[in-house]
């Protein structure tokens, strides 16, 4: 879990960005996961260069590959009980995308959880995970709460929860998007990694701001653009943002991951992939 690496915020980026980055998560009460688009309504490019990430094995396929970034390992679903301060300012980090206690997601995820599961071990920590929002604290939460969340983790019904809010505020947004803006599986994927990395928003270091950053060098494929031009805009803004932290300033999972598949050509991310994060090689066949 070393090298599980997610934006500093409070005392690096402070606490402004926290509480912009939290009032930029989608509404728990009011967001409903994001319906497919038809194949029919998908635009041409996105058929022609290959496929729906939305689709069980791209999926499958996403989900190891995040997992090699954020946490050294394709095991994806070993990650519900993960739990640990990395001293980035966000608090606690925890779960398969890592959700946070400083940033909201870890509050709405919880309550989520609680929404469908009032009887859980992690229901009374909701008044403290409100309280230690937008900051690094642990007041109220500690050892026990990391109990309670491993307690939890073992069960069905949060795993559930974890994978509803990472799609609701990860994997559903961003894979619309580039849907939208006509990218194939590949573009889906880059899309769905930088939104887990820099959050959903419109600063100029979340995903939103690195989109515009790209749109400002290069057309998407649904402006006419050439897919591989633009997705190399993508990820050239993407690792401007990524050097102006610490904690993200090795940019492998772009270079040796991302940048191979698209050099090759594999716009629909079909196997077998092979690929490097932080010098680690990974391979699914």
């Amino acid at each position: 879990m070393s090298k599980k690496l997610r934006p500093v915020l409070v005392g690096v980026l402070g606490t402004a960005s926290v509480a912009a980055i939290v009032i930029a998560t989608p509404a728990l009460s009011s967001a409903a996961p994001a319906a497919p688009v038809p194949a029919a309504a998908q635009p041409a490019s996105v058929l022609a260069s290959g496929g729906d990430l939305a689709s069980p094995e791209k999926k499958e396929i996403a989900m190891e590959l995040v997992s090699s970034a954020e946490n050294s390992s394709l095991n994806w679903k070993a990650q519900y009980k993960y739990i640990e301060d990395i001293g980035d300012g966000r608090g606690y980090t925890a779960g398969i995308v890592g959700f946070c206690s400083g940033t909201g997601d870890m509050l709405e995820l919880v309550q989520a959880y609680t929404d469908a599961v009032p009887n859980n071990p992690l229901a009374k920590y909701l008044p403290a995970l409100k309280k230690v929002n937008g900051t690094d604290s642990h007041t109220g939460l500690g050892t026990p709460f990391v109990n309670a969340w491993k307690q939890a983790a073992a069960t069905s019904a949060f795993q559930t929860a974890q994978n509803n809010e990472r799609d609701r505020v990860y994997f559903n947004p961003s894979v619309k998007q580039a849907k939208s803006d006509g990218l194939g599986a590949l573009g889906q994927f880059i899309y769905y990694d930088a939104i887990v990395m820099h959050g959903p928003g419109d600063s100029s270091d979340s995903f939103g701001g690195i989109r515009k950053t790209a749109m400002s060098k290069a057309k998407t494929p649904a402006q006419g653009g050439n897919e591989t031009t633009y997705l190399k805009a993508f990820l050239a803004a993407r690792k401007v943002i990524m050097k102006q932290e610490e904690a993200h300033a090795d940019t492998s999972r772009v270079d040796t991951e991302q940048t191979v598949f698209l050099n090759a050509g594999n716009f629909d991310l079909h196997t077998p992939l092979k690929w490097k994060v932080y010098g680690d090689s990974y391979e699914i066949s």
